[in-house]
Formats: structure tokens, C-alpha cells, sequence
């Protein structure tokens, strides 16, 4: 194994690409719940504003075939170009590849549908010519079949594709919570976005800390962080 994958994931040291979050494309996904699908999307997206991470928005044949990007997505990222294509394979397009090295990170977190095409295609891809080191979102990406999504994991994990989970790169990017720039919007997106987590977070906050029962402490000092 590479050295340079097992180095934890930064906001420094990565850059992030969305593949193809159009409607027609989601229509098609089976192995995940569609609108868990858009909440680890979404989820993963807030996630990379809050750490500033250098983010690509890719698209194909919006207008003939797959629809616009999920407006969610669009709203946590209101000024980012939008790289529309033709291909199945995001690196055939030029503009994708010049965007990735105008950002100037090797490390690609993807998170896409559809799992055995865009995503595949794209990252192993990525591996072969550019270089790239790919850390596949597994829980923000989906595939048409549950064996169509897990058999195209595999198959990138076999190539050395690193899986991941959308709040693990989260966790990865804060990785202290002494990291006081980033700790209040890192607990709002987990409250809003994970979950089980995130119910935990409200009832330490609530029943622990003593927050009122909307989660706010009237100004005062955020509590001690979870461990």
C-alpha cells in the first residue's frame, strides 16, 4: 500500500468532485434509500464548504437527459461552475481534468451516480493517467442494482480505491475538536445531517449540558465537546 493513503484526509491535502447528482440519475439508484442518498450528498457538501475544500461539480446531458443538479446541492455552492459533458467517464472531459489540476490536490474524494459507471469509470481512470489517489464516498454515491453498487466498490477497492463514508470524511477534516473555527458548524451539520449522531448530540446538549429544548444556550459558551 501507498504510504500517501495512510495519511489522513485534510482540508489541506484533498479536492472533491460530484458526479452526476441529477434526478434521472437518482431515479435509477437501488441500493440506498434515494433521500438518504441526497442527505449524505448534501451532507458531504456542507461539509467541504465549511472546511473549504476545493470542490467540482460535473454533470451530463442535463438538457436531453438527466435533469439539473439537486437544488440543494447547487445551494450550498451557488457560485460554482458547472461542468456539463457528453461522456460517462468524467475524465474524458478536459474541463474536469483541468479543473482537478488547477486545484492542485492529489488526494480526489468522488462521490457520484452511478456507482458501476461514472464513478468506476472515473476513478480508475484518474488512478491510470493522472496519478490521482481516490477516496470513493460510498454512502453519498449509488449504484442501479445493490450488487451493481458493491461489486463496483469492490472492484475499486481492488485497484486501490480507499471506501469511505460521507461523515467520516467529516471527521477526518476536524479531526480536534479543540478546532474552534470549525466546531460549531461541524456539530450544527452533524445535528442537521447524521442521524443517529446527530440526535445524540441534541440530547447531550439538551438533557447534559442543559440547553432549552430548541438546542440554544441564550449566548453562552458552546459546552464541552463530545468525545
Amino acid at each position: 500500500m501507498s504510504k500517501s493513503k495512510l495519511e489522513v484526509l485534510t482540508p489541506d491535502n484533498c479536492q472533491l468532485i460530484f458526479i452526476d447528482h441529477q434526478p434521472q440519475m437518482a431515479f435509477g439508484v437501488q441500493n440506498i434509500d434515494r433521500q438518504t442518498l441526497k442527505n449524505n450528498v448534501v451532507g458531504l457538501a456542507k461539509a467541504a464548504k465549511i472546511f473549504n475544500i476545493p470542490t467540482i461539480i460535473t454533470t451530463v446531458e442535463t438538457e436531453s437527459f438527466s435533469g439539473y443538479t439537486y437544488p440543494e446541492l447547487l445551494d450550498v455552492f451557488p457560485d460554482a461552475p458547472i461542468l456539463e459533458r457528453t461522456s460517462m467517464n468524467s475524465w474524458d472531459d478536459q474541463k474536469v481534468r483541468d479543473a482537478l489540476a488547477q486545484n492542485g490536490k492529489k488526494k480526489v474524494v468522488v462521490s457520484g451516480l452511478w456507482t458501476e459507471v461514472c464513478n468506476l469509470s472515473f476513478a480508475l481512470s484518474a488512478m491510470l493517467e493522472g496519478d490521482y489517489e481516490i477516496y470513493m464516498v460510498a454512502d453519498a454515491s449509488g449504484g442501479t442494482t445493490v450488487d451493481a453498487h458493491e461489486y463496483a466498490m469492490q472492484r475499486m477497492v481492488q485497484a486501490g480505491v480507499v471506501p469511505v463514508t460521507w461523515q467520516q470524511v467529516l471527521l477526518e477534516w476536524q479531526r480536534d475538536w479543540a478546532r474552534k473555527e470549525t466546531y460549531d458548524e461541524t456539530i450544527a451539520l452533524v445535528q442537521e445531517h447524521s442521524g443517529a449522531y446527530g440526535m445524540g448530540v441534541d440530547y447531550a446538549y439538551t438533557m447534559v449540558h442543559k440547553a432549552d429544548k430548541r438546542g440554544s444556550f441564550h449566548g453562552e459558551t458552546i459546552p464541552p465537546e463530545p468525545t
